[in-house]
Formats: structure tokens, C-alpha cells, sequence
């Protein structure tokens, strides 16, 4: 006979589909953060595709100018203009409250922004110093091209370094500073993951809005700009989504956290540790003495490594075919659109490939797509017009073949990072002791992230530098791409089987 199973009385009784909805709808005090949080975080990240399209555009088809000023932009415009941020913002902190802190970093950026599509592109021709650069180019070797681009165009040069830096500032430190002040860790676990599918629909909307107004040329009056009047449009734009940021945080600012009792959350803080800052002396020291550590910063440095190598040679490739501004930046407004799509995508798989097969084949999915994909671009762009006929049959030349190919490289590549790579690099510090979580992370931040940025740029100016140009390095740059995605595949598999270890310890 079977033994019958009664309800125990403390189990909840089964919920209708009405109050299921009900339950799943966050309350008024929730709401009142949630949505001018979540309206907030669409517009920082809608400029921020913008602006990342834009500043690609402008220094890659600038008169004198090519892709191969990206690297020396990199290494000699951003790492300095970062280290000033730090200092200037480090004063602001000490001087100014919070909210006086955050619209003077915002309105900068903004005022900038505005100032150099109506006021300093119009007037580019005067204030770049043409004659100069040209006397330098006429003196210097051919490798020398590309750090004289940057001083020719260097009002793209900073544009390029303002750009960039929205994304760390403004999207980092500005937004994920006041949103986990404001928000409880309950809170952050139900909305937080809704924010990142929110940043791939920004990044959709942001991108068909880049390709729209790129292609309003052909409406155009003769004689007039087009890429001029695109750049006003875009930038427009830009500073009427940062006025709707400044509008959600004097909301937040004046409904929820002044009418907050701050007080617990406070006192909670106080007691929390805090996160060591290690110097760059004591995080090459807790790198060499752990290998946990040290693979899982192979992983970071080669990822940043081999995205740089393989994103710059296709910009140049994206020039050749489309020299035109505003075609160039219709296709990054297309390449967008299509990466916030297939990142969303990827979310999904990405849960799958944990859940199905496990941390060391989901942390093996990057580097092997990146192999694949940048085997292919590379192919292609060696293969020069040998493979003309063959292309001929699919209606298409060998450069926009290899531009198609590349764009799906970095799509693929960037959405696997977001799915993939991100969840098995924050897993991995999940089963180590506090203080490994604490200092490899420092040490991580220290060293492996800004090498992994500046390594593939360094490489490819050695390469410039020694052969005269970018599309003479191209098959050094296969060569060493290859060998980058073997160590990191290699770290990989050994950060599995110690991972795999680690987190039996825990669970025994």
C-alpha cells in the first residue's frame, strides 16, 4: 500500500496566476528607485554607444589618419588622461558632496560633447596644426605616421580619450557608486541582472539611431557636411539623454535617499572590511606566489590581448571600404544594434553551458571562438585577391568579406565575453578564502586588466614601428594572436582542475 503524503501546514498553498503577477510586480518603495534607476542606466549606456561608434569614426578616417593610431591613442592619450581623472576626481571627492560631485563629472562630458560637434569640428581646419604635422611626416620615417596622427587630429584625440573614459567614469563610478549606495543587497539580486539586459536594449536602440542619422546624407542639400550635420545630431542627442541622467538623479537624490533612513545601512557599512589597495610591487608579488591567481590573470591579460590585436587590423580593413565618415559610421551603428541582439542571445547560452557542461568547458567557449573567428579574418586578409573568384560567387569582394567576417569576430567575441567570460572570472574567485578573494582580485585590478588593455597595443606599435605599417604586421599579429589564445586555453584547463578542487574543499 502506498503511503499517502499529507500537506504540511506550514507549506504554501498554491499561488493563482493573478497573484502570482501580483508578487511579481515590485512594490512602491522599490518602484520609486527602480525605474529612474533603470531609465538613468538606458541613457548612460545609450550615449555610451554613441559615443564609442563616434570616436572610432573620427580618428580612423581623419585626414592623415588611420587605424593604426588606435594603439598610440591607447598606450599615450588614454593611460594619462585616466591618471589625471583619478587626481582631479580625488580632489572633487574631498571638496564636494556627493551630489555636487556627480554633476561636476557629468557636465564636463556633456559641455564637451555639445562644444565639439557645433563649435570645435566646424572649426578643425584652424585649430589642427596641419602645416606642422606635414613637416613632421615629410622628416620622419613611415612608422612615425601614426603618433603624428594623433597630434595632427588632436582635437579627435581628445574626443577619443573622453569617449572612452565615459564608460569607466560615468558607467562605473558614477552610476554603480550611487546605485549600490542606494539600493539593498535584496534589491540588487532582483534588479541588478534586469540592468544588464537593459544595457544590450540601449546598446540596439543606441545603434539603429547611430545608423539612421549617418544616412540622412542623401536628403542633404549640396555642400553641406553630412558627417558634420550627423555629428551634431549625434552629440545632440548625447546631451539631451545626459539632461534626462542629471534629471533621474536629482530625483533619486531628493525622493529616495533624503527621505531615507540611512542610518542601518550606514551603520552596516562601517562594519564591512575594506578592500585592500595593493601597489604594483605587492601585486606582482601575490601573482608570482599563487598559480590560482596567476592563471586565472591569464585568462584577463590574454583576453585584452587578443580582442586588441584582432579589433584594430579590422578597423582598417572597415576604412579601406568605407572611407566615407558617414558610411563608417552607418555600418558601427549596424554593428551595434546586431551586438546588443546577439549578447542577449548569448545570456541564455551562457547559463546553459555552466549549468550543462561545467566551468572548465564554459571558460575554454571564449578563447575558442576567438581563435576560430579571428582564424578566419586573418585568412582573408592575408589571402589578399587569391580567393576573387571564389568571393565573386557569394556577391561580394575579399575586403567587405573580410570587413563582414571581422564584425562577426567582434561580435561573437564580445558577446561571449559578456556571457561567458565575465560569470566564469567572477565564479572563479567564489571558492578561495577571504583574503584570496580580496587581494587576487587587487592584484588582478592592478596588473592583469591594464596589461591585458595595454599589451596588444604595445605589441602592434613594436610591429609599426619596425616594419612600417599595420598591414605589413598582419601576419605577425596571426602568429602571435595564435600563440596568445594557446597560453590562455592552457591557464584555462589548469584553472579548471583547480577550480574543480577548490570547490570540493568547500563543499566537504
Amino acid at each position: 500500500m502506498e503511503a499517502v503524503i499529507e500537506p504540511s501546514p506550514d507549506d504554501p498553498a498554491p499561488q493563482s496566476l493573478s497573484a502570482r503577477i501580483r508578487a511579481a510586480i515590485p512594490p512602491k518603495d522599490e518602484l520609486k528607485k527602480l525605474v529612474p534607476l533603470g531609465l538613468m542606466f538606458f541613457c548612460i549606456l545609450f550615449n555610451y554607444t554613441i559615443l564609442r561608434d563616434t570616436k572610432d569614426v573620427l580618428v580612423v578616417t581623419a585626414p592623415g589618419s588611420s587605424a593604426e593610431v588606435i594603439p598610440f591613442l591607447k598606450t599615450y592619450v588614454n593611460l594619462p588622461g585616466a591618471t589625471f581623472f583619478v587626481l582631479a576626481y580625488s580632489a572633487l571627492a574631498n571638496r564636494l558632496g556627493r551630489e555636487a560631485l556627480f554633476y561636476s563629472v557629468l557636465t564636463p562630458f556633456l559641455g564637451f560633447f555639445g562644444a565639439f560637434a557645433w563649435i570645435i569640428y566646424p572649426l578643425r581646419d584652424f585649430v589642427h596644426p596641419n602645416a606642422f604635422c606635414d613637416m613632421l611626416a615629410a622628416s620622419l620615417p613611415l612608422g612615425f605616421a601614426a603618433p603624428i596622427g594623433v597630434l595632427r587630429n588632436w582635437t579627435y584625440s581628445l574626443f577619443y580619450l573622453l569617449a572612452n573614459m565615459w564608460g569607466s567614469v560615468v558607467v562605473s563610478l558614477m552610476f554603480w557608486g550611487f546605485a549600490n549606495e542606494i539600493t539593498t543587497v535584496t534589491e540588487a539580486k532582483k534588479y541588478y541582472p534586469l540592468f544588464g539586459m537593459g544595457a544590450n536594449v540601449a546598446l540596439v536602440f543606441s545603434g539603429q539611431f547611430v545608423r539612421y542619422v549617418s544616412q540622412l546624407k542623401g536628403s542633404l542639400p549640396a555642400g553641406v557636411d553630412p558627417w558634420g550635420v550627423a555629428l551634431k545630431l549625434l552629440m545632440t542627442a548625447v546631451v539631451a539623454s545626459g539632461g534626462v541622467i542629471a534629471a533621474c538623479y536629482r530625483y533619486l537624490t531628493v525622493e529616495v535617499v533624503s527621505k531615507s533612513d540611512l542610518s542601518e545601512k550606514s551603520a552596516q557599512g562601517a562594519k564591512k572590511k575594506k578592500k585592500p589597495s595593493m601597489s604594483l610591487g605587492e601585486s606582482a608579488k601575490y601573482l608570482a606566489s599563487s598559480p590560482y591567481i596567476r592563471n586565472l590573470a591569464a585568462l584577463v591579460i590574454a583576453y585584452g590581448m587578443s580582442i586588441n590585436l584582432v579589433e584594430v587590423t579590422w578597423k582598417a580593413k572597415l576604412k579601406e571600404q568605407f572611407p566615407d565618415p558617414s558610411a563608417y559610421s552607418a555600418f558601427m551603428g549596424q554593428f551595434s544594434s546586431v551586438t546588443g541582439v546577439t549578447t542577449l542571445a548569448m545570456m541564455f547560452f551562457g547559463r546553459f553551458a555552466l549549468r550543462k557542461w561545467g566551468w572548465g568547458v564554459a571558460a575554454q567557449i571564449t578563447p575558442a571562438v576567438l581563435l576560430a573567428t579571428g582564424a578566419a579574418f586573418f585568412a582573408l586578409t592575408l589571402s589578399g585577391t587569391a580567393l576573387s573568384p571564389l568571393v565573386a560567387l557569394l556577391g561580394t569582394t575579399p575586403l567587405m568579406l573580410a570587413v563582414l567576417v571581422g564584425a562577426a569576430q567582434n561580435i561573437v567575441s564580445k558577446a561571449a565575453k559578456y556571457s561567458l567570460f565575465d560569470p566564469c572570472k567572477e565564479m572563479a574567485f567564489i571558492p578561495l578564502d577571504q583574503e584570496q578573494k580580496t587581494k587576487g582580485k587587487a592584484a588582478i585590478d592592478v596588473i592583469g586588466a591594464p596589461l591585458g588593455k595595454s599589451g596588444g597595443s604595445l605589441i602592434q606599435q613594436v610591429l609599426i614601428f619596425s616594419l612600417g605599417s599595420l598591414a605589413a604586421s598582419t601576419p605577425y599579429l596571426a602568429a602571435i594572436l595564435t600563440a596568445i589564445i594557446a597560453v590562455w586555453i592552457f591557464a584555462a584547463r589548469g584553472l579548471a582542475k583547480q577550480f574543480d578542487e577548490k570547490m570540493k574543499d568547500v563543499q566537504t
